[in-house]
């Protein structure tokens, strides 16, 4: 289980971005735990909603349907006002980027089927841009 970094969702591939849809749903009906996850519940519910919302937009944005709103209805049934800022902003960090850039390569090296190389090569011009912009850069 893992919630990739927000920045990244544009750049995942078909199977990657539906399954975090399936996950999302996972938190949603149980408040699943697992230790690439425990971080979400150091936030606020804004964080998860604003992370979902992205979610969702990136996977409109392809086409993909989304049968039910059910359970993430309800989860946050009682979320009165959200701020859009940038969720989990502690642990979406650049080294999470570098582990989840990391992760997209080693499926795209081994050949996942979805993961078209130009899709692959935006990832890593964005990624490359951002830490060599960034104070950390690749450690």
């Amino acid at each position: 289980m893992r919630l990739w970094h927000v920045d990244l969702l544009k750049y995942l591939p078909k199977g990657q971005l539906l399954s975090q849809w399936r996950e999302l749903n996972s938190i949603f009906a149980k408040e699943d735990k697992h230790i690439l996850i425990n971080y979400i519940y150091e936030y606020s519910k804004n964080d998860l909603y604003v992370y979902t919302e992205k979610v969702i937009e990136e996977m409109k944005k392809r086409g993909y349907q989304i049968r039910s709103y059910e359970k993430m209805n309800k989860y946050f049934e009682n979320l009165e006002s959200v701020k859009h800022v940038k969720p989990f902003k502690n642990h979406h960090d650049n080294e999470y980027l570098q582990i989840c850039y990391y992760n997209l390569k080693e499926k795209f090296i081994r050949g996942q089927k979805d993961f078209e190389e130009e899709m692959y090569n935006n990832l890593c011009w964005y990624v490359n841009d951002i830490l060599k912009n960034s104070i950390d850069g690749f450690k």
